[in-house]
Protein backbone atom coordinates (compact mmCIF):
# COMPACT_ATOMS: atom_id res chain seq x y z
CA UNK A 1 0.00 0.00 0.00
CA UNK A 2 0.83 3.25 -0.86
CA UNK A 3 1.51 5.74 2.20
CA UNK A 4 0.40 9.11 2.03
CA UNK A 5 3.92 10.46 1.83
CA UNK A 6 5.03 7.47 -0.54
CA UNK A 7 1.48 8.95 -3.14
CA UNK A 8 1.97 8.05 -6.77
CA UNK A 9 3.07 10.57 -9.15
CA UNK A 10 2.98 10.98 -13.06
CA UNK A 11 7.06 11.50 -11.76
CA UNK A 12 9.09 8.43 -11.96
CA UNK A 13 10.78 7.89 -8.13
CA UNK A 14 14.37 6.55 -9.19
CA UNK A 15 16.15 8.88 -6.89
CA UNK A 16 17.84 6.96 -4.23
CA UNK A 17 20.03 8.24 -0.78
CA UNK A 18 23.14 7.87 -1.79
CA UNK A 19 21.94 9.59 -5.69
CA UNK A 20 20.54 12.25 -3.42
CA UNK A 21 23.33 13.34 -1.23
CA UNK A 22 25.60 13.26 -4.66
CA UNK A 23 22.77 14.95 -5.95
CA UNK A 24 22.93 17.76 -3.83
CA UNK A 25 26.60 17.88 -3.06
CA UNK A 26 27.27 18.40 -6.54
CA UNK A 27 24.77 20.89 -7.24
CA UNK A 28 26.81 22.68 -3.99
CA UNK A 29 30.22 21.85 -5.41
CA UNK A 30 30.07 23.66 -8.73
CA UNK A 31 30.24 27.07 -10.12
CA UNK A 32 30.58 29.05 -7.35
CA UNK A 33 33.63 27.62 -5.68
CA UNK A 34 34.96 27.43 -8.57
CA UNK A 35 34.05 31.00 -10.12
CA UNK A 36 33.74 33.30 -6.92
CA UNK A 37 36.72 32.76 -4.90
CA UNK A 38 38.16 35.48 -6.12
CA UNK A 39 35.16 38.02 -6.15
CA UNK A 40 34.92 37.02 -1.99
CA UNK A 41 38.10 38.22 -1.64
CA UNK A 42 37.23 41.82 -3.04
CA UNK A 43 34.55 41.91 -0.65
CA UNK A 44 36.36 40.85 2.91
CA UNK A 45 40.12 40.12 1.75
CA UNK A 46 42.45 37.99 2.50
CA UNK A 47 40.31 36.18 5.10
CA UNK A 48 37.59 34.50 2.58
CA UNK A 49 37.07 31.83 4.54
CA UNK A 50 35.36 33.63 7.04
CA UNK A 51 32.70 34.49 4.46
CA UNK A 52 32.12 31.10 3.26
CA UNK A 53 31.91 30.53 6.88
CA UNK A 54 29.03 32.75 7.62
CA UNK A 55 27.69 31.84 3.92
CA UNK A 56 27.09 28.03 5.73
CA UNK A 57 25.42 29.52 8.38
CA UNK A 58 22.86 30.96 6.98
CA UNK A 59 22.61 27.46 4.34
CA UNK A 60 22.34 25.46 7.49
CA UNK A 61 19.57 27.26 9.27
CA UNK A 62 17.49 27.31 6.46
CA UNK A 63 17.99 23.77 5.50
CA UNK A 64 16.10 22.39 8.58
CA UNK A 65 13.14 24.54 7.63
CA UNK A 66 13.40 22.33 4.36
CA UNK A 67 14.17 19.25 5.92
CA UNK A 68 11.05 19.69 8.00
CA UNK A 69 8.64 20.72 4.99
CA UNK A 70 9.67 18.15 2.42
CA UNK A 71 9.79 15.11 4.56
CA UNK A 72 6.00 16.86 5.50
CA UNK A 73 4.94 17.40 2.44
CA UNK A 74 7.08 15.36 -0.20
CA UNK A 75 5.76 16.96 -3.66
CA UNK A 76 7.56 19.06 -6.38
CA UNK A 77 7.59 22.79 -5.96
CA UNK A 78 9.14 22.66 -2.95
CA UNK A 79 9.12 26.73 -1.14
CA UNK A 80 6.37 27.66 -3.54
CA UNK A 81 4.62 24.67 -2.49
CA UNK A 82 5.08 25.49 1.42
CA UNK A 83 4.46 29.01 1.29
CA UNK A 84 1.21 28.27 -0.45
CA UNK A 85 0.10 26.39 2.21
CA UNK A 86 1.35 28.47 5.09
CA UNK A 87 -0.46 31.77 3.80
CA UNK A 88 -3.41 30.76 1.35
CA UNK A 89 -2.45 33.83 -0.92
CA UNK A 90 -2.62 32.98 -4.57
CA UNK A 91 -0.51 35.84 -5.95
CA UNK A 92 2.73 35.26 -3.05
CA UNK A 93 2.49 31.61 -3.99
CA UNK A 94 3.06 32.36 -7.78
CA UNK A 95 6.04 35.25 -6.55
CA UNK A 96 7.68 32.67 -5.07
CA UNK A 97 7.43 30.41 -7.38
CA UNK A 98 8.57 32.51 -10.07
CA UNK A 99 11.41 33.90 -8.05
CA UNK A 100 12.82 30.10 -7.29
CA UNK A 101 12.44 29.66 -11.03
CA UNK A 102 14.14 32.90 -12.00
CA UNK A 103 16.89 32.02 -9.23
CA UNK A 104 17.71 28.44 -10.85
CA UNK A 105 17.84 30.20 -14.38
CA UNK A 106 20.02 33.20 -13.40
CA UNK A 107 22.62 30.98 -11.39
CA UNK A 108 22.79 28.04 -14.78
CA UNK A 109 23.01 31.52 -16.94
CA UNK A 110 25.95 33.23 -14.83
CA UNK A 111 27.44 29.08 -14.68
CA UNK A 112 26.98 29.35 -18.76
CA UNK A 113 28.80 32.70 -19.09
CA UNK A 114 31.66 30.98 -16.76
CA UNK A 115 32.08 28.30 -19.30
CA UNK A 116 33.78 30.33 -22.01
CA UNK A 117 35.90 32.67 -19.16
CA UNK A 118 39.21 31.88 -18.61
CA UNK A 119 38.68 28.44 -17.65
CA UNK A 120 38.24 27.99 -21.26
CA UNK A 121 41.01 29.57 -22.08
CA UNK A 122 43.12 27.55 -19.88
CA UNK A 123 41.72 24.68 -22.02
CA UNK A 124 42.09 25.85 -25.23
CA UNK A 125 44.78 28.80 -25.61
CA UNK A 126 42.04 31.09 -26.98
CA UNK A 127 42.30 34.03 -26.02
CA UNK A 128 38.64 36.16 -25.46
CA UNK A 129 36.59 33.16 -26.11
CA UNK A 130 33.17 34.14 -27.33
CA UNK A 131 32.14 34.04 -23.81
CA UNK A 132 28.09 34.62 -25.06
CA UNK A 133 28.04 31.71 -27.84
CA UNK A 134 29.62 29.12 -25.80
CA UNK A 135 26.92 30.16 -23.09
CA UNK A 136 24.49 28.94 -25.62
CA UNK A 137 25.59 25.93 -26.28
CA UNK A 138 26.48 25.13 -23.40
CA UNK A 139 22.25 25.55 -22.30
CA UNK A 140 21.38 23.67 -25.18
CA UNK A 141 23.43 21.29 -24.10
CA UNK A 142 22.02 21.02 -20.32
CA UNK A 143 18.38 21.25 -21.77
CA UNK A 144 18.96 18.10 -24.03
CA UNK A 145 20.48 16.20 -20.91
CA UNK A 146 17.27 17.39 -18.64
CA UNK A 147 15.08 16.58 -22.09
CA UNK A 148 16.33 13.43 -21.93
CA UNK A 149 15.22 12.14 -18.02
CA UNK A 150 15.56 12.61 -14.57
CA UNK A 151 17.09 9.42 -14.08
CA UNK A 152 19.58 9.83 -16.39
CA UNK A 153 20.48 13.75 -15.52
CA UNK A 154 21.23 12.66 -11.76
CA UNK A 155 23.43 9.93 -13.09
CA UNK A 156 25.40 12.42 -14.89
CA UNK A 157 25.54 14.53 -12.22
CA UNK A 158 27.10 12.06 -10.32
CA UNK A 159 29.65 11.21 -12.40
CA UNK A 160 30.48 15.18 -12.73
CA UNK A 161 30.49 15.22 -9.12
CA UNK A 162 33.21 12.80 -8.75
CA UNK A 163 35.22 14.82 -11.17
CA UNK A 164 34.47 18.02 -9.70
CA UNK A 165 35.39 17.13 -5.92
CA UNK A 166 38.99 15.51 -7.27
CA UNK A 167 39.86 19.06 -8.51
CA UNK A 168 39.10 20.98 -5.18
CA UNK A 169 41.07 18.01 -3.83
CA UNK A 170 43.58 18.62 -6.13
CA UNK A 171 43.61 22.49 -5.68
CA UNK A 172 43.78 21.67 -1.52
CA UNK A 173 46.87 19.47 -2.21
CA UNK A 174 48.80 21.97 -4.43
CA UNK A 175 48.11 24.49 -1.76
CA UNK A 176 49.69 22.32 0.67
CA UNK A 177 52.54 21.45 -1.39
CA UNK A 178 52.78 25.78 -2.21
CA UNK A 179 53.02 26.23 1.85
CA UNK A 180 55.62 23.04 2.36
CA UNK A 181 57.77 24.72 0.14
CA UNK A 182 57.39 27.81 1.77
CA UNK A 183 56.31 30.05 -0.70
CA UNK A 184 52.97 30.75 0.15
CA UNK A 185 51.67 33.48 2.07
CA UNK A 186 49.69 32.09 5.42
CA UNK A 187 49.20 35.98 6.85
CA UNK A 188 47.17 36.75 4.06
CA UNK A 189 44.19 34.57 5.12
CA UNK A 190 44.20 36.30 8.00
CA UNK A 191 43.74 39.56 6.58
CA UNK A 192 40.17 41.45 6.42
CA UNK A 193 39.25 44.60 4.14
CA UNK A 194 38.31 47.65 5.79
CA UNK A 195 38.51 48.98 9.66
CA UNK A 196 35.66 49.36 12.04
CA UNK A 197 31.63 48.75 10.80
CA UNK A 198 33.75 48.66 7.02
CA UNK A 199 35.16 44.85 8.24
CA UNK A 200 31.52 43.55 9.53
CA UNK A 201 29.93 44.98 5.85
CA UNK A 202 32.49 43.74 4.33
CA UNK A 203 32.57 40.00 5.40
CA UNK A 204 28.21 40.38 5.23
CA UNK A 205 28.83 41.60 1.36
CA UNK A 206 31.37 38.92 0.99
CA UNK A 207 28.83 36.33 2.42
CA UNK A 208 26.50 37.25 0.25
CA UNK A 209 28.69 36.64 -2.58
CA UNK A 210 29.91 33.19 -1.23
CA UNK A 211 26.40 32.32 -0.37
CA UNK A 212 25.48 31.38 -4.13
CA UNK A 213 28.10 28.40 -3.69
CA UNK A 214 26.10 26.62 -1.03
CA UNK A 215 23.09 26.96 -3.19
CA UNK A 216 21.87 23.76 -3.88
CA UNK A 217 20.30 22.22 -0.93
CA UNK A 218 17.15 23.75 -1.51
CA UNK A 219 16.99 22.93 -5.09
CA UNK A 220 16.62 19.23 -3.98
CA UNK A 221 13.53 19.34 -2.82
CA UNK A 222 11.83 19.97 -6.07
CA UNK A 223 12.60 16.16 -6.68
CA UNK A 224 10.69 14.80 -3.86
CA UNK A 225 8.05 12.90 -6.16
CA UNK A 226 10.88 11.18 -7.96
CA UNK A 227 12.78 9.98 -4.65
CA UNK A 228 12.01 6.80 -3.24
CA UNK A 229 10.97 7.15 0.77
CA UNK A 230 11.70 11.06 0.85
CA UNK A 231 10.59 10.97 4.84
CA UNK A 232 13.74 8.97 5.25
CA UNK A 233 15.47 9.92 2.59
CA UNK A 234 16.29 14.12 2.61
CA UNK A 235 17.64 14.56 6.22
CA UNK A 236 20.21 12.30 6.22
CA UNK A 237 21.43 13.44 2.41
CA UNK A 238 21.26 16.76 2.73
CA UNK A 239 23.17 17.40 5.69
CA UNK A 240 25.94 14.85 4.48
CA UNK A 241 25.76 17.17 1.29
CA UNK A 242 25.87 20.56 3.00
CA UNK A 243 28.65 19.32 5.89
CA UNK A 244 30.79 18.01 2.88
CA UNK A 245 30.58 21.09 1.27
CA UNK A 246 31.66 22.92 3.92
CA UNK A 247 34.94 21.40 4.66
CA UNK A 248 35.89 21.68 1.08
CA UNK A 249 35.04 25.07 0.34
CA UNK A 250 36.83 26.17 3.71
CA UNK A 251 39.40 24.22 2.52
CA UNK A 252 40.17 25.41 -0.89
CA UNK A 253 39.63 29.24 1.06
CA UNK A 254 42.45 29.07 3.04
CA UNK A 255 44.66 27.38 -0.08
CA UNK A 256 43.64 30.12 -2.56
CA UNK A 257 44.17 32.91 0.44
CA UNK A 258 47.72 31.49 0.94
CA UNK A 259 48.86 30.66 -2.33
CA UNK A 260 47.43 33.25 -4.60
CA UNK A 261 48.42 37.52 -4.16
CA UNK A 262 44.89 38.94 -3.55
CA UNK A 263 44.97 41.35 -6.71
CA UNK A 264 45.19 38.80 -8.87
CA UNK A 265 42.69 36.59 -6.97
CA UNK A 266 39.86 39.30 -7.31
CA UNK A 267 40.78 39.72 -11.09
CA UNK A 268 40.04 35.92 -12.21
CA UNK A 269 36.92 34.66 -13.68
CA UNK A 270 39.07 30.75 -13.06
CA UNK A 271 40.21 31.92 -9.19
CA UNK A 272 41.27 28.26 -8.92
CA UNK A 273 43.09 28.14 -11.53
CA UNK A 274 45.75 30.48 -10.59
CA UNK A 275 46.23 28.58 -7.89
CA UNK A 276 47.07 25.42 -10.05
CA UNK A 277 49.55 28.10 -12.00
CA UNK A 278 51.51 28.91 -9.08
CA UNK A 279 51.88 25.42 -7.31
CA UNK A 280 51.88 23.30 -10.17
CA UNK A 281 53.95 25.15 -12.80
CA UNK A 282 56.05 22.87 -14.61
CA UNK A 283 53.35 19.82 -15.02
CA UNK A 284 50.82 20.25 -17.97
CA UNK A 285 48.08 20.15 -15.37
CA UNK A 286 46.62 23.66 -16.55
CA UNK A 287 44.79 22.07 -19.44
CA UNK A 288 43.04 19.00 -17.35
CA UNK A 289 42.10 20.93 -14.36
CA UNK A 290 40.65 23.55 -16.50
CA UNK A 291 38.50 21.12 -18.08
CA UNK A 292 37.41 20.21 -14.95
CA UNK A 293 36.41 23.05 -14.03
CA UNK A 294 34.37 23.53 -16.98
CA UNK A 295 32.40 20.23 -15.64
CA UNK A 296 31.97 21.62 -12.43
CA UNK A 297 30.65 25.11 -13.67
CA UNK A 298 28.43 23.41 -16.46
CA UNK A 299 27.22 20.61 -13.31
CA UNK A 300 25.78 23.71 -11.74
CA UNK A 301 23.93 24.30 -15.36
CA UNK A 302 22.35 21.29 -15.19
CA UNK A 303 21.31 21.14 -11.66
CA UNK A 304 19.69 24.56 -11.95
CA UNK A 305 17.95 23.66 -14.90
CA UNK A 306 16.56 20.66 -13.72
CA UNK A 307 15.09 22.18 -10.81
CA UNK A 308 13.51 25.58 -12.44
CA UNK A 309 11.70 23.21 -15.08
CA UNK A 310 10.23 20.77 -12.21
CA UNK A 311 9.12 23.79 -10.08
CA UNK A 312 7.03 25.11 -13.08
CA UNK A 313 6.08 21.55 -13.35
CA UNK A 314 5.00 21.17 -9.48
CA UNK A 315 3.25 24.40 -9.65
CA UNK A 316 1.01 23.83 -12.89
CA UNK A 317 -0.44 20.42 -11.44
CA UNK A 318 -1.65 23.04 -8.83
CA UNK A 319 -3.23 26.07 -11.27
CA UNK A 320 -0.95 28.68 -10.30
CA UNK A 321 0.63 28.53 -13.84
CA UNK A 322 -0.69 27.58 -17.15
CA UNK A 323 -1.20 23.88 -17.26
CA UNK A 324 0.98 23.88 -20.44
CA UNK A 325 3.69 23.82 -17.78
CA UNK A 326 2.60 20.26 -16.76
CA UNK A 327 2.79 18.61 -20.32
CA UNK A 328 5.13 15.52 -20.26
CA UNK A 329 7.57 14.06 -23.06
CA UNK A 330 7.38 10.25 -23.97
CA UNK A 331 9.98 10.15 -21.13
CA UNK A 332 7.71 11.94 -18.70
CA UNK A 333 9.95 14.91 -18.35
CA UNK A 334 8.82 18.13 -18.42
CA UNK A 335 9.43 19.13 -21.44
CA UNK A 336 7.59 22.74 -21.83
CA UNK A 337 9.13 23.67 -18.68
CA UNK A 338 12.54 23.09 -20.14
CA UNK A 339 11.90 24.64 -23.18
CA UNK A 340 10.49 27.69 -21.48
CA UNK A 341 13.61 28.22 -19.00
CA UNK A 342 16.46 27.09 -21.58
CA UNK A 343 14.99 30.23 -23.38
CA UNK A 344 14.62 32.46 -20.22
CA UNK A 345 18.49 31.60 -19.70
CA UNK A 346 19.98 32.28 -23.51
CA UNK A 347 17.88 35.69 -23.63
CA UNK A 348 19.25 36.99 -19.59
CA UNK A 349 23.02 35.59 -21.49
CA UNK A 350 22.36 37.79 -24.78
CA UNK A 351 20.93 40.82 -22.84
CA UNK A 352 22.14 41.23 -19.16
CA UNK A 353 25.50 43.83 -19.65
CA UNK A 354 27.29 42.79 -16.24
CA UNK A 355 26.66 38.96 -16.13
CA UNK A 356 28.39 38.46 -12.52
CA UNK A 357 25.55 40.31 -11.54
CA UNK A 358 23.29 37.34 -11.75
CA UNK A 359 24.80 35.41 -8.90
CA UNK A 360 24.16 37.88 -6.94
CA UNK A 361 20.89 37.80 -8.09
CA UNK A 362 20.58 34.69 -6.99
CA UNK A 363 20.97 35.22 -4.18
CA UNK A 364 19.09 38.26 -3.64
CA UNK A 365 15.78 36.22 -4.62
CA UNK A 366 16.78 33.06 -2.94
CA UNK A 367 17.34 34.88 0.27
CA UNK A 368 13.74 36.48 -0.19
CA UNK A 369 12.31 32.53 -0.29
CA UNK A 370 14.35 31.65 2.43
CA UNK A 371 12.83 34.63 4.84
CA UNK A 372 9.66 32.73 3.75
CA UNK A 373 10.25 29.38 3.87
CA UNK A 374 11.59 29.28 7.56
CA UNK A 375 8.54 31.70 8.55
CA UNK A 376 5.99 28.97 6.69
CA UNK A 377 7.43 26.20 8.53
CA UNK A 378 6.40 27.76 11.91
CA UNK A 379 2.74 28.67 10.41
CA UNK A 380 2.65 24.75 8.69
CA UNK A 381 3.69 23.41 12.70
CA UNK A 382 -1.13 24.06 12.91
CA UNK A 383 -1.07 21.24 10.35
CA UNK A 384 -0.26 17.81 11.44
CA UNK A 385 -0.13 15.14 8.85
CA UNK A 386 -0.66 11.39 9.10
CA UNK A 387 2.69 10.37 8.37
CA UNK A 388 6.62 10.68 10.60
CA UNK A 389 8.57 13.76 9.51
CA UNK A 390 11.34 15.62 10.62
CA UNK A 391 10.74 18.05 12.94
CA UNK A 392 13.49 21.15 13.61
CA UNK A 393 13.57 23.00 16.44
CA UNK A 394 11.88 26.22 16.56
CA UNK A 395 15.05 28.29 17.59
CA UNK A 396 16.53 27.35 14.55
CA UNK A 397 13.62 28.50 12.43
CA UNK A 398 13.53 31.60 14.01
CA UNK A 399 17.14 32.01 13.38
CA UNK A 400 17.15 30.96 9.90
CA UNK A 401 14.47 33.93 9.71
CA UNK A 402 16.03 36.54 11.23
CA UNK A 403 19.66 35.89 9.27
CA UNK A 404 17.76 35.70 5.95
CA UNK A 405 16.42 39.27 6.39
CA UNK A 406 20.03 40.65 7.93
CA UNK A 407 20.98 39.34 4.50
CA UNK A 408 18.04 41.05 2.63
CA UNK A 409 19.91 44.38 3.68
CA UNK A 410 21.26 46.72 0.96
CA UNK A 411 24.88 46.69 2.83
CA UNK A 412 25.07 43.58 1.19
CA UNK A 413 24.94 44.30 -2.43
CA UNK A 414 25.26 46.98 -5.04
CA UNK A 415 21.66 48.65 -6.03
CA UNK A 416 21.97 47.29 -9.89
CA UNK A 417 20.94 44.00 -8.37
CA UNK A 418 18.04 45.00 -6.69
CA UNK A 419 16.95 46.68 -9.93
CA UNK A 420 17.67 43.13 -12.02
CA UNK A 421 15.49 41.01 -9.48
CA UNK A 422 12.68 43.45 -9.76
CA UNK A 423 12.62 43.36 -13.43
CA UNK A 424 12.62 39.50 -13.45
CA UNK A 425 9.48 39.29 -10.46
CA UNK A 426 7.88 42.44 -13.06
CA UNK A 427 8.30 39.56 -15.85
CA UNK A 428 6.48 37.00 -13.67
CA UNK A 429 3.77 39.58 -12.80
CA UNK A 430 3.38 39.48 -16.65
CA UNK A 431 2.53 35.55 -17.02
CA UNK A 432 0.52 36.03 -13.76
CA UNK A 433 -1.85 38.37 -15.64
CA UNK A 434 -1.70 35.24 -18.62
CA UNK A 435 -2.72 32.20 -16.05
CA UNK A 436 -5.36 34.37 -14.90
CA UNK A 437 -6.93 35.46 -18.28
CA UNK A 438 -7.03 31.60 -19.14
CA UNK A 439 -8.18 30.26 -15.62
CA UNK A 440 -11.01 33.24 -16.40
CA UNK A 441 -11.61 32.34 -20.12
CA UNK A 442 -12.01 28.46 -19.19
CA UNK A 443 -14.26 29.28 -16.13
Amino acid sequence: MTSTAEADTGLRRVISRPMLAFFILGDILGAGIYSLTGEVGGEVGGAIWLAFLVAFALAFLTAFAYLELVTKYPQAAGGALYTDRAFRLPFLTFLVTFAIMASGVTSATFAASRVGGDYFTGLTGVESPPTVLIGVAAILLVAAINLWGVAESVRVNIAITVVELAGLLFVIGIGAVVLARGDGAPAQAFELAGSGFGVVTGVLAGAATAFYAFLGFEDSVNLAEETKEPSRTFPPAMVTGLLLAAVVYLLVAFTAAMTVPLDVLTESTGPLLEVVRRGAPDLPVEEIFSAVSIFAVANTMLINMLMASRLLYGMAGRGVLPGAFGRLSTRRTPWVAIAFTSGLSILLLATVDDLGDLSDTTVLLLTAVFLLVNASALVLRRDPVAHQHFRAPTVVLVLGALVSAVFLLPITREASIYVLALWLLLAGVGLWAVNWLLLRRSG
